[in-house]
């Protein structure tokens, strides 16, 4: 992708990630939440809120207040990790807002059906959604410096992957409980850490050939500085179609999420943009000499499954694109970092939209705004070590996490408890 079409992208999707707050839906986050709070028994059991407490989380009384220091510190973890690895962003996010903070255990005090237990946990999403959208936007835009990104891999997943982003929060927004959510969430993580586990074997690097060679060849050159005229050369591909395609699927998320009525032609622009991409025929690159293609549509249909399931959880779906890139796509993880970050950006900005602007799910900007500063700071650090890393242990730092975070979390969702630490 030339220079200027891929800033001009990024500009344009980082423009309507900060319009989302300036909307004009303020009153209507606030009366939501305010709603939520009235049905809300008062008093200073579990469970119930005490009106003369002082304001913490979202300005409920009685409420958690995240300490901004710590939000900053774990900020810095996140953006490290999602950039140089290019997933557990989310999922650390949400470890973070979920258990250390201790909004979990909070919106869970007030019961499976209680309004503020569903607002608490929308607005858990939509806090680990827009730190994982800033890092996308800086890990992406280092990588393609760096010619680690593949521009239209990520473009494909992408277009697929909106659609995902904007249908599912229109059913799921304030409908599922803290609970289940926390479950599906270890349980998933656990399966694609096998996942992963079993390309760490002999014979899972055997069947990668073409990733092992370029690895090899990045991993030889990255010892004398690395030379970015090695990176990422597109042969073959039409950036005209592709960028039809993400065109409509994007105007598709917000006719939906800003136009009342007539979803129908909400549908009819992700279905265009999604045939779209079967036009778009094969797309060849070349990473340090080695070539790789793949058929356009395929990541396509690959981004719907994975941006659905990626905004049910509340995440950036990077733990998911991952083992897509290295195991679909057969990519060293060298470029699955920079080109899952450049797919999370366009489905968080989307998604973004769908809870804030669709569904006025609030957010707690104090702490949101003290932690955007740590991720700019670990997602600057991130790109920068990843290539001193080899790219085996890339993926064996992946399926500690996922074996780490699938556990803990899969415990707690369906037995209550976790067994791993912090319980």
């Amino acid at each position: 992708m030339k220079k200027p079409l891929f800033v001009c992208m990024t500009l344009a999707l980082l423009g309507l990630l900060v319009a989302a707050p300036l909307t004009g839906l303020d009153q209507a986050r606030a009366a939501s939440l305010e709603e939520a709070i009235e049905q809300t028994p008062k008093g200073t059991g579990e469970g119930q809120i005490d009106p003369k407490a002082e304001p913490g989380f979202l300005g409920i009384p009685g409420a958690p207040t995240p300490n901004l220091v710590y939000g900053f510190l774990w900020a810095i973890w996140v953006g490290w990790i999602f950039s140089t690895v290019g997933a557990f962003g989310g999922i650390m996010a949400g470890v973070g807002h979920i258990t250390i903070f201790g909004l979990g255990d909070y919106a869970k005090s007030f019961g499976k059906g209680n309004p503020l237990n569903k607002v608490v946990t929308d607005s858990i999403r939509v806090s680990n959604q827009w730190l994982v959208g800033l890092s996308g936007l800086i890990s992406s835009t280092n990588y393609y410096r760096m010619g680690r990104l593949v521009a239209p891999l990520g473009m494909c997943l992408a277009i697929g992957g909106v659609g995902g982003s904007w249908l599912i929060p229109a059913l799921t927004a304030g409908k599922v409980s803290l609970r289940d959510y926390i479950g599906y969430f270890g349980l998933i993580v656990l399966i694609l850490g096998v996942m992963l586990l079993r390309e760490t074997t002999a014979a899972g690097q055997a069947k990668k050939k073409k990733a092992k060679e370029a690895a090899a060849a990045f991993e030889k050159q990255a010892k004398g500085g690395g030379d970015t005229k090695e990176g990422v050369k597109v042969l073959e591909g039409s950036w005209p179609l592709m960028g039809v395609a993400l065109g409509l699927v994007v105007a598709s998320a917000l006719w939906a999420n800003m136009v009342s009525g007539m979803k129908v032609v909400a549908y009819a622009l992700a279905l265009a943009g999604w045939a779209t991409t079967f036009f778009a025929g094969t797309i060849r690159f070349t990473f340090y000499g080695v070539e790789f293609a793949f058929k356009a549509f395929i990541p396509m249909l690959g981004g719907i499954f994975i941006a659905a399931l990626a905004s049910f959880l509340g995440i950036g779906g990077g733990f998911l694109f991952v083992p897509f890139l290295t195991s679909v796509a057969g990519l060293p993880m060298f470029l699955v970092a920079g080109t899952s970050a450049l797919v999370v950006l366009v489905g968080m900005i989307v998604s973004i939209f769908s809870y804030m602007v669709g569904k006025g799910v609030p957010v707690y900007w104090g702490l949101i705004g003290a932690e955007l500063v740590g991720i700019f700071v670990g997602s600057m650090i991130g790109p920068r070590t990843s290539k001193y890393i080899p790219d085996i242990w890339l993926k064996r730092l992946f399926v500690l996490l996922a074996f780490y975070v699938g556990i803990r979390y899969t415990t707690k969702g369906f037995f209550g408890q976790a067994i791993l630490p912090p319980f």
